[in-house]
């Protein structure tokens, strides 16, 4: 056999697998995505919630609260890393396929701030509620306290206090979720798109935002538009990294719009990183954000700044396949 030959074979067959994946995508839409490894599990609460006559909105919420109860999940939840003054404090939003939204940021002493958050979206005329005034309403509408920092967190905080030396360091929601928490990290969240049984999209996206962040500082997760946006017309998408960036170019509404635009979601995710490289240059080189989209199709994607962004896509069936998304750079 020639070389040209050899080559116009591998390439049939590299054809032929390429549609025998796109037929599978096909056949098996996704109901439900989420970030990083820990989605995995979170998915499989909201498949659950699913199977017993949940709506998306609860499937993501059953699936955030799974993340915000892992002691271990250092970037959410319980589990959290405070800011540079020992407090945990938590973001989180909702949003549903009629364009309703509930959002809660800087929240202490109250777990699970998904599903206070939508509280808000539920029981208030408001869209976002901040600080002691979250807190308090948590508590009137029943909200248990919990106490945070976890031992793990305190001593990982304590230890950062000894240089108090801030620096981000890329895809920490995997490293130190597989590891002992305890070692230096940075950022945030878990964003979920889901969609129901009966064809409706909802999107949620919690976390306990960068850790030892300036008092006070919120990121994107519960920013309608930058961490998730659900447009029950086209599909949804949220975000994960660094919430500063992710803002700059209300990135996920920048993806939805991609999605409208006719681009599936894995190059409408990669629009949206490409248009933050141009915007911000060398100053997001050592930086990580990625998105994550899911349209009406079923059809799921993501793609980063950085390599090592993966995500959680589950089936109807309840199969749920661990993806690693392409990135704009090749280092880490």
């Amino acid at each position: 056999m020639t070389d040209l030959s050899r080559r116009t074979t591998l390439g049939l067959a590299a054809a032929l697998a390429a549609a025998t994946a796109a037929q599978a995508e096909e056949t098996a839409p996704a109901v439900m995505v989420s970030t990083w490894d820990f989605g995995r599990i979170a998915n499989q609460a909201g498949w659950e919630r699913r199977l017993a006559g949940g709506s998306a909105l609860d499937m993501v919420e059953a699936g955030g609260r799974v993340a915000e109860a892992d002691p271990t999940n250092t970037s959410v939840g319980l589990g959290g890393w405070p800011d540079r003054d020992g407090k945990v404090t938590l973001d989180a939003c909702v949003m549903t396929w009629a364009g309703d939204v509930g959002a809660v940021c800087a929240l202490e002493d109250v777990n699970h701030a998904v599903s206070v958050a939508r509280a808000v979206m539920e029981k208030t005329p408001h869209t976002m509620l901040v600080g002691e005034g979250a807190r308090r309403f948590a508590l009137d509408q029943g909200f248990q306290t919990a106490v945070m920092p976890t031992p793990q967190a305190e001593a990982a905080w304590r230890e950062w206090l000894k240089t108090a030396d801030y620096a981000p360091r890329i895809n920490r929601e995997n490293t130190d979720w597989r590891a002992t928490p305890g070692g230096p990290g940075n950022h945030d969240t878990i964003g979920l798109l889901a969609i129901g049984a009966d064809g409706r999209m909802a999107g949620a996206c919690t976390t306990s935002g960068l850790a030892f962040k300036m008092r006070g500082r919120v990121g994107d997760s519960p920013i309608i538009g930058a961490g998730l946006y659900v447009d029950d017309e086209v599909g949804a998408a949220t975000a994960t990294g660094v919430g500063e960036d992710v803002v700059r170019v209300v990135g996920s509404h920048s993806v939805v719009e991609g999605l409208r635009a006719g681009l599936d979601p894995t190059t409408a995710c990669r629009r949206v990183i490409e248009r933050l490289a141009r915007l911000r240059g060398d100053k997001i080189a050592r930086s990580q954000v990625a998105f994550l989209a899911l349209d009406r199709q079923g059809r799921a994607g993501g793609f980063a700044l950085q390599p090592g962004f993966t995500y959680a896509v589950t089936t109807a069936d309840g199969a749920t396949r661990i993806l690693r998304a392409d990135s704009l750079f090749q280092g880490g």
